[in-house]
């Protein structure tokens, strides 16, 4: 049986008042005990936290040690090896005194992550209309048809996780290991990030054209296309978070 464990607002650094927007939400599954506790702590925790909306709330994300510790069902010495990784990684950082909190990136930072990630998408764009399957290929195909119509707009949400699926699956269709590796780590932003801009300044829109487009240069089996298009498509984000993204430096505590 799955046991999910959320954390309450009030484990949230400036938890909101009962009018404001709720904060973020960390739901990780009790651990199977039989396997290496600081492994599954790690792995349970890094997914907990990379689905996290962390962009979404001005409020900074703090990890209760105990509460995580009743939470997955062990002690804390594993939720302290895993967060030790999870530092390493910078998903999270201690702040002596303190506390541990879930990472957010400055307004440059993300601009830069987003920046690599068009140069890492482009690659995977280019090696997809070499290697992905026309199985895969017409998956895509299928994930944008639904939204094609225009009605993008009632379906936001909906269409935002779309979104983050035809990413995931541009890196997936590539066939390259190291690549997937190397956008990993960068994906809780991304995701986080992508998730917030689809729903200003008609991106969803202009999202869906993107990648209609991107499909059918997989379709034509045209990597030089399909690199051009990933990495403009990619560098139009970089472009918004950098005209539109000031909410991310606001309320920064980096003390």
């Amino acid at each position: 049986m799955k046991l999910v464990y959320q954390i309450p607002c009030s484990m949230l650094e400036g938890s909101p008042r009962p009018s404001e927007k709720p904060g973020p939400t960390l739901d990780v599954p009790r651990l199977d005990t039989s396997t290496s506790f600081a492994k599954e702590a790690y792995a349970a925790l890094k997914r907990a936290i990379t689905a996290m909306d962390i962009y979404g709330h001005a409020g900074e994300v703090r990890l209760d040690e105990r509460r995580l510790s009743e939470g997955l069902g062990v002690s804390r010495t594993p939720i302290r090896e895993a967060m030790t990784l999870l530092e390493q990684e910078g998903f999270v950082r201690t702040r002596p005194r303190r506390g541990i909190y879930v990472v957010k990136k400055t307004k440059r930072e993300i601009v830069e992550i987003i920046t690599v990630m068009a140069a890492l998408e482009s690659m995977a764009a280019r090696l997809a209309a070499k290697r992905g399957s026309d199985a895969d290929i017409a998956e895509l195909r299928h994930l944008m048809d639904e939204f094609r119509n225009g009605n993008d707009g009632a379906r936001l949400d909906e269409y935002s996780d779309a979104n983050i699926a035809f990413h995931q699956a541009i890196i997936k269709m590539s066939g390259c290991a190291l690549l997937a590796d190397m956008t990993e780590n960068l994906f809780i932003h991304m995701r986080a990030i992508r998730k917030i801009t689809i729903h200003q300044e008609n991106r969803a829109a202009r999202s869906i054209t993107d990648h209609l487009r991107i499909i059918q240069a997989l379709e034509r089996r045209d990597p030089d296309l399909a690199e051009r298009l990933a990495r403009e498509h990619t560098l139009g984000l970089a472009a918004h978070v950098e005209a539109h993204g000031d909410f991310l430096d606001r309320g920064r505590d980096d003390g």
